[in-house]
């Protein structure tokens, strides 16, 4: 399944793109008022050189004669179009000077100044409507609080799994992590996620899932409270950096809870004793390569049968909310609305269904 929708309709053929340099708002306002007064400086001098050629209309003591300050005066309105008279060409290369160089000068001007206006307008007003048709169309989105190397690694999990960029909201208060968030295509929510009014932009509310990856378990337990007072029945899944800390994430409303330092302890571990077993467990939680666990619906044509006669290497069956090992009694033969999980190559096989990409009939009973 492609990660954007926009990749479903293909690239343009012969199109050139173009990597597009962003400049910030005031970086670009900059550039446009040096122009302006690139063009006023140009206006004056031009008219500061032809000065002979031009007449003050109010200043007979000087013989109508025009100085650096008159041609300063000329040059502001007649650039800003006011235009009041009082000082006019008078000589054929004045009024051509005028007629083919000031004239789109002035356009030029004006241009710049509108334009700029009009810009900042419509960017504003685009912003808002993009950003209210977002709001109004996000339901049953991930929620992912803390885009550091964890939130990276869960959003490309759940893109390759299925998900698009459009069901993901990232909240997270670094300019950095905004910065990363935005160039992976995702929607950014800039905030401390401990805050109420954070979460609901972020339409916490109405997801369906939150993963939590702070960085800082305090942070983490602050967050899961909020989140769980605005919605009982989201999921909630939290990294925490020391075990100690599980019993008090699970009292503060996480549905599981993964151990970020005892995970990688263990894999250090494993790795010291046995190179090869910690080679396998790694190679299990890295995905697209080797061998992948996954959670997969039983076939109707599976129903009855044992877990261990299954092609795919079931390890845990998933019946009633609850999870028993594949040796467990309970689960000796499998139950309509039972779930596997299981161990199987990372490439898709057609005894290995993922669900929703093939056409078997699922043992979950629909409606």
């Amino acid at each position: 399944m492609p990660d954007d929708p926009r990749d479903q309709i293909g690239p343009a053929l012969g199109k050139v793109t173009l990597p597009e340099r962003e400049h910030s708002p005031w970086w670009q306002l900059g550039m446009r008022l040096m122009a302006a007064l690139a063009i006023l400086l140009g206006t004056l001098l031009l008219v500061y050189v032809e000065r002979a050629g031009y007449r003050d209309g109010n200043d007979p003591e000087h013989n109508y004669q025009v100085d650096l300050v008159d041609a300063l005066y000329y040059t502001t309105v007649t650039l800003s179009t006011t235009g009041y008279g009082d000082i006019a060409p008078v000589s054929e290369r004045a009024r051509l000077v005028n007629a083919f160089i000031i004239t789109p000068a002035r356009i030029g001007f004006l241009v710049l100044l509108i334009g700029t206006s009009l810009e900042v307008l419509a960017s504003q007003g685009r912003d808002q409507f993009r950003i209210a048709r977002w709001r109004n169309k996000m339901s049953d989105h991930v929620v992912i609080i803390g885009y550091g190397t964890r939130g990276r690694s869960a959003v490309d999990t759940l893109l390759n799994n299925g998900y698009t960029r459009e069901d993901i909201v990232v909240v997270d208060p670094s300019a950095v992590a905004l910065a990363d968030a935005r160039s992976d295509g995702v929607a950014v929510v800039t905030g401390d996620a401990t805050r109420r009014e954070v979460l609901m932009r972020a339409g916490v509310t109405r997801s369906s899932q939150v993963i939590i990856c702070t960085g800082r378990d305090d942070s983490s337990v602050l967050a899961t409270l909020t989140v769980r007072q605005l919605n009982p029945e989201v999921r909630i899944v939290v990294a925490v950096a020391e075990h100690e800390n599980v019993p008090l994430m699970r009292q503060s409303g996480a549905d599981s809870v993964i151990t970020s330092s005892d995970a990688v302890g263990r894999l250090l571990g494993l790795s010291t004793l046995s190179p090869m077993l910690g080679s396998v467990m790694e190679d299990l939680l890295t995905y697209g390569e080797g061998l992948e666990v996954a959670e997969r619906d039983l076939l109707l044509t599976e129903v009855g049968k044992q877990p261990q006669s299954l092609p795919d290497q079931v390890i845990a069956v998933i019946r009633d909310e609850t999870v028993y090992r594949y040796f467990d009694p309970v689960v000796s033969q499998l139950a309509r609305g039972d779930r596997l999980i299981v161990v199987r190559p990372a490439r898709e096989l057609p005894w290995a269904p993922r669900p929703g990409t093939h056409d078997e009939d699922s043992s979950v009973d629909e409606g």
